[in-house]
């Protein structure tokens, strides 16, 4: 079975996040767990919302489902307010992923604002370390994203992601999330087949492919390179088809989920479904 699916909405509650998957449908989901541009949620979901997500989970066929961590939160933070803001908002979130039995909390590893990334690297996997302390034993797995490198960003080179992991250690609670915008706007050309393979063997060699857990599907506005992050429909943008459809036929992966970060518009089935269908039939050889 292929994972494949897309960030749906929680509006109304998380236990709607299930029924707008099945509105597609797809199997696979991301959402936000709390607002993605607040800090700290007020109340966490009562245990009838909790159980009422993982009914429709099982329900509308979710068979994997993963979160994605506020924008807001930045572990490489020396800002003596924002810096413990960024701690304790990711504490919430493996807390929701705990409650709702996530599979994977995904992260922009965080900016280092100035002071280097050596610097920016080992404040990220110290508060890590600190935060996975106090959540051993949950099935969640914490998942470093792959940027576009846009400003001070961390995580738009192998080494630097590699570099966090090699210092985290409760090693088996983490993995990796691979934007396909972002490692095209990082400067990875996945439109032809030396540049797709040539990334996948330094994936491989530098962080290992056993380390990739999910990967987000989204074509780029911006060009080869740009280091800017703006996501577009599949095959309407940068990478266009061809990147896509070697990933889709790349049988490394078939079981690696997917989900789509694409825009929205003004109805999330139909933009949903075009670029689902467009994927899919990609996998067509």
């Amino acid at each position: 079975m292929r994972y494949l699916g897309t960030h749906v909405s929680t509006v109304g509650g998380v236990s709607q996040a299930p029924l707008r998957a099945a509105e597609i449908p797809v199997n696979a989901i991301q959402f936000f767990a709390k607002n993605n541009n607040q800090w700290l949620v007020k109340a966490m979901p009562s245990a009838a919302e909790a159980d009422a997500y993982l009914s429709n989970c099982e329900s509308c066929g979710v068979k994997v489902a993963f979160s994605h961590a506020g924008y807001l939160i930045n572990l490489a933070s020396s800002d003596p307010k924002n810096g413990p803001l960024s701690v304790e908002s990711l504490m919430q979130e493996m807390e929701l992923a705990r409650l709702l039995r996530l599979d994977f909390v995904v992260l922009h590893p965080g900016a280092h604002v100035g002071q280097g990334v050596p610097v920016g690297i080992s404040r990220i996997a110290e508060n890590i370390n600190r935060i996975l302390e106090k959540f051993s034993g949950i099935k969640t797995k914490l998942l470093l994203e792959t940027t576009a490198g846009q400003g001070t960003c961390i995580g738009h080179t192998f080494e630097q992601l590699a570099a966090i992991l090699e210092k985290i250690e409760a090693r088996d609670m983490m993995g990796i999330c691979l934007d396909t915008a972002h490692v095209f706007a990082a400067g990875f050309d996945i439109r032809t087949r030396e540049g797709y393979e040539k990334m996948w063997r330094d994936f491989d060699k530098i962080i290992g492919l056993k380390n990739l857990k999910a990967m987000h599907l989204n074509d780029s506005k911006t060009p080869l390179g740009s280091r800017v992050d703006r996501h577009e429909h599949i095959g309407l943008g940068q990478i266009g088809d061809a990147g896509f459809k070697m990933l889709m036929q790349d049988t490394r992966f078939e079981k690696t989920p997917m989900a789509l970060e694409t825009p929205k518009g003004d109805d999330f089935v139909k933009w949903d479904r075009m670029n689902l269908e467009k994927l899919s039939s990609f996998c067509q050889r």
